[in-house]
């Protein structure tokens, strides 16, 4: 999870029963912005915008809202965004009529949306429900995931218009042209744009709210046949309520419902997408998981940064293959970096900070920094063994020799990060999740690498040559005159 940061932005995503309208949506907001605006002013809180989405885009549903909890900036206020995120989501508890939960805007999710968004996906819509509803169950009774629910909703109430075909055909009338009577009159269609004084508006078409809000509206209604007459749609349509879902979700060509919810502060995104992961693969329904918006983005990203990691190593060591002309001076180099970052992770352990995209790019930094320790040693002892000291002699002398150097370093390494582990304000938790990362691994790496250098040094170093050991030998031979002169 991405630790978080006084960014200044709070977003609360709240949802109605289904089927509610806009004006009914309208009058909830307003309960929200009654509760909330009290926060606006002496307190944390610069501004709260709510809106309703829908109606006119993607979707014709209005029982979403979200609302905006804009925060002071961090040096005229006393309180961290983790507090006030709890304080709203206490207020949005008393709203019985809407549910959802406030959460801080993350850069991985583009600012929209819920931070969970898991996927479950399988054979048919009907097993997926069954197994949605065993996860939110299950989810009720943890305290780290807040309001998780689903996509997939049955209950929306629905009035299906099934059109006389024949009869129609009959009259003179297109389904065509009842579809767009209906839409026009007791839905909304945009019909022309015209230009006002440089701005450009939407001419949406509607009936009046009382023509359009009972089945006897129907009535009311006329579309024209081919001969020009008008014909009342309540002759050419039946009526029936019935209820189903919004809308059908698909994931990789699959049936699927996305399960989306909040975080509670010091809860990682991490730890809930793992916990659903786990409650996922004991339904047998479902049979493929996957992640949308800030869920897919930190996978994606967390996946990456464990590539970096891998190809760091690599990397570090082929180029120390090349400076050293060896594979197994590099590799004893090499074993220092997992001292290191077992040192980050105990500390972020310790200091209670989860592994998250800044920790780990905190690890990526400890291949390089605690890679020098060894080289410092190793480099010095192979210098020593090309003065002709052996093996024994040489990594005793260089890890006495190279002690203070490497201290030095280390000791000015911890002190550059330690501001980092303590900084607090805005945008403090991605600073310390690093600090901590670099203060505890390199400290601990330094410790054991001491000891563990010339350890390994000792063991593997016998089965390579010193670096200059052919150059000795070539000077010893040309200093005997045996070595043959080139032939002309």
């Amino acid at each position: 999870m991405v630790p978080t940061e006084d960014v200044g932005i709070l977003s609360a995503q709240l949802s109605g029963p289904e089927g509610t309208g806009f004006d009914q949506m309208k009058t909830y907001l307003g309960d929200t912005e009654k509760l909330l605006l009290p926060m606006v002013g002496n307190g944390a809180v610069r501004t709260v915008i709510a809106r309703v989405p829908g109606g006119f885009g993607p979707s014709d549903d209005f029982n979403n809202a979200s609302v905006s909890v804009f925060l002071k900036p961090w040096e005229e206020r006393n309180v961290t965004t983790d507090d006030v995120v709890r304080e709203v989501n206490k207020k949005l508890q008393q709203l019985p009529s809407l549910r959802g939960n406030a959460a801080v805007r993350s850069s991985l999710g583009r600012g929209r949306g819920q931070p969970v968004n898991f996927v479950i996906a399988g054979a048919t819509y009907e097993d997926l429900a069954r197994a949605r509803d065993r996860i939110i169950e299950a989810a009720q009774s943890k305290p780290g995931i807040l309001n998780l629910d689903s996509d997939y909703k049955e209950t929306k109430p629905q009035l299906r218009i099934d059109v006389d075909t024949a009869r129609a055909g009959d009259l003179g009338v297109s389904v065509q042209d009842v579809s767009n009577a209906l839409q026009s009159l007791l839905g909304s269609r945009r019909v022309s744009t015209y230009v006002d004084r440089g701005e450009e508006y939407r001419v949406i078409v509607q009936a009046e709210a009382g023509a359009r809000s009972t089945e006897a509206s129907l009535a009311s209604i006329y579309v024209r046949n081919r001969s020009g007459g008008l014909v009342p749609l309540s002759n050419l349509v039946k009526t029936r309520e019935t209820a189903g879902a919004r809308d059908l979700g698909r994931y990789n060509k699959l049936r699927a419902i996305t399960l989306q919810g909040g975080l509670a502060p010091g809860y990682s995104l991490g730890e809930a997408l793992s916990w659903l992961e786990t409650e996922a693969a004991k339904a047998p329904e479902v049979t493929a998981i996957g992640y949308r918006g800030e869920s897919q983005s930190f996978k994606e990203a967390g996946g990456s940064i464990m590539v970096v990691f891998l190809l760091t190593i690599v990397l570090v060591y082929l180029l120390l293959a090349a400076q050293f002309e060896s594979f197994v001076h590099p590799a004893v180099i090499i074993t220092t970096v997992p001292t290191a970052v077992a040192g980050g992770i105990v500390g972020l352990a310790l200091m209670g900070q989860t592994l998250n995209l800044y920790s780990q790019v905190g690890i990526v930094m400890l291949v390089g920094l605690a890679a020098k320790n060894g080289i410092l040693i190793v480099e010095f002892a192979n210098q020593l063994r090309d003065s002709g000291r052996d093996i024994g002699t040489a990594i005793r002398e260089a890890a006495a020799r190279r002690l203070r150097p490497i201290l030095m370093t280390s000791i000015a390494t911890v002190a550059g990060a330690v501001p980092l582990m303590i900084a607090s304000g805005a945008g403090a938790g991605a600073r310390q999740a690093i600090g901590v990362v670099v203060v505890f691994g390199v400290s601990i790496s330094t410790l054991i690498t001491l000891f563990l250098i010339p350890v390994l040094y000792a063991r593997l170093a016998r089965y390579t040559g010193s670096p200059e050991a052919v150059t000795r030998k070539l000077e010893a031979e040309l200093g005997r005159g045996t070595v043959p002169a080139p032939a002309e």
